[in-house]
């Protein structure tokens, strides 16, 4: 039997160099996505009962409810930002033979991520 070493990791090694730590960070940060995700959903199943649905809206207008809604906007965000910023380095275009500018590509991903903003907000804010 051919047995191959395998050298043990310390728990941390994340935090050896800066581009691991904002990977794991990223991947922390879905776990955020996940539950918040989940939250809306629960909070549409709610909204067939007038009573829970007022309920939850108290309980999400005090102070611990938008110091949490604050975590979870700057978790998404940071998620949103780091993830578009890797988009030119798994999209590589090429138009006849010349790479296309991956700011390009960002930048693309950026608009429509801004558009598709302002289109929810609209619809959410009308």
């Amino acid at each position: 039997m051919d047995r191959h070493y395998v050298r043990k990791l310390p728990a941390m090694w994340w935090l050896r160099k800066r581009t691991y730590l904002v990977f794991m960070l990223r991947e922390l940060t879905s776990v955020f996505v996940v539950a918040y995700a989940l939250f809306l959903m629960v909070v549409i199943w709610r909204a067939d009962d007038p009573g829970s649905f007022s309920g939850l809206f108290d309980a999400l207008d005090s102070p611990v409810g938008l110091v949490l809604h604050a975590i979870v906007l700057a978790a998404l965000l940071f998620h949103s930002i780091t993830w578009i910023n890797l988009t030119p380095k798994v999209l590589v275009l090429w138009r006849d033979d010349e790479q296309v500018d991956p700011r390009l590509i960002a930048g693309a991903n950026y608009l429509g991520w801004a558009v598709a903003s302002a289109v929810l907000a609209w619809l959410v804010l009308k």
